[in-house]
């Protein structure tokens, strides 16, 4: 291949996504999607925006999101930076405070995207292995001076564990550049960190409407932060990266929380017979926060039982990661879904 591309783009593997079969026929547990329809009030917003017709840009910092959301999570509307899900968010914020040789910092293991947002930058990824029961290190909010960006998932992916709002608040103090908290499932857990941002500038919060809102498929996040954050933020997004059907179904999405509460109810329920069946059958892992389970065999290897699984058209995700143990991680899907996943493992092991 001729030498057009930058050294670190040449090198590096890139991030490769969950398999997304086009076909149909799977029962499909493996990138954490929420297994119910959006609220209705979804498919009504959308119609609307098509009826107001496409011909012309949409709101370039999605207003009527904002406000929305601004009532929902109790912050000016200022305070709230809106993506084409909250990957596009991350991209944001690293490409705006991370530059080439500087330094981001990640728990290990950890959402996989984080190491290719560093090498897109042509910056160091400094991966901080948890502890084994998937608590931090101290050595975590350690200061270095090329340190610009931390990013902490909370709850994590894959082991669904979370670290309390007050440890965050006390790593923040430590570190000497910003802490992005990536919520990506936090209508799943028991605690969040909204309320931290206003109490540090330093702490910024992601959020997408992917899992628990049931939009996977449509492409909307946003960022909670301080508004001279943001306002540096803007500089860096494309000028317009949520379109108008995006902006009219989140906007509508989160206006429903009784489809929230009523569906993240469902999604609990399930999770706590999944983890329950998983252990009669041997496996191990945390106890989730999330909407996925993190398993590993206390006798067996997991990875031909992932290939058994594909093999009769059930996906789950096998992430192995050096240094760690591989796992499977099960999504949380229907009854019916889970029920059929758990009877293929029974007869499997």
């Amino acid at each position: 291949m001729p030498n057009y591309f930058r050294t670190n783009i040449q090198s590096m593997l890139g991030y490769a996504p969950g398999e997304q079969p086009q076909g149909g026929g799977f029962i499909k547990l493996n990138t954490n999607e929420n297994p119910y329809p959006p609220s209705p009030a979804v498919g009504t917003a959308v119609h609307e925006a098509l009826a107001r017709g496409l011909q012309k840009y949409p709101d370039p910092m999605a207003g009527a999101f904002c406000r929305q959301a601004s009532e929902l999570l109790g912050v000016p509307p200022n305070w709230i930076l809106a993506g084409n899900g909250s990957d596009d968010i991350l991209t944001i914020v690293t490409r705006a405070l991370v530059g080439e040789g500087q330094r981001l910092r990640q728990p290990y293991p950890s959402y996989i995207l984080y190491r290719t947002l560093a090498e897109l930058q042509g910056a160091k990824c400094e991966d901080v292995p948890f502890e084994p029961d998937w608590s931090l290190p101290k050595s975590f909010g350690q200061a270095a001076d090329d340190l610009k960006l931390v990013f902490l998932a909370n709850p994590n992916s894959p082991s669904g564990t979370v670290l309390p709002p007050e440890a965050v608040l006390e790593l923040a103090e430590r570190l000497p550049c910003p802490l992005l908290v990536d919520e990506a499932y936090a209508d799943f857990a028991e605690s969040n960190c909204i309320d931290l941002v206003a109490k540090s500038e330093k702490i910024m919060v992601s959020r997408t409407l992917s899992k628990s809102y049931a939009l996977a498929g449509l492409r909307f996040g946003y960022l909670v932060a301080q508004p001279q954050l943001i306002e540096q933020f803007v500089k860096v997004k494309d000028s317009y990266n949520c379109d108008a059907l995006s902006i009219a179904a989140a906007t509508a999405a989160i206006a429903d929380q009784t489809w929230l509460a009523e569906t993240r109810a469902k999604i609990l329920a399930t999770r706590g017979r999944l983890a329950a069946a998983l252990r009669n059958l041997g496996f191990i892992g945390p106890n989730s926060q999330a909407n996925f389970v993190w398993a590993i065999h206390r006798s067996r290897s997991v990875r031909p039982i992932y290939e058994e699984l594909k093999a009769q058209r059930i996906l789950v995700r096998y992430m192995a990661y050096p240094g760690w143990s591989d796992g499977l991680r099960i999504t949380v899907g229907t009854d019916a879904e889970i029920e059929t996943c758990v009877q293929r493992l029974r007869e499997i092991v």
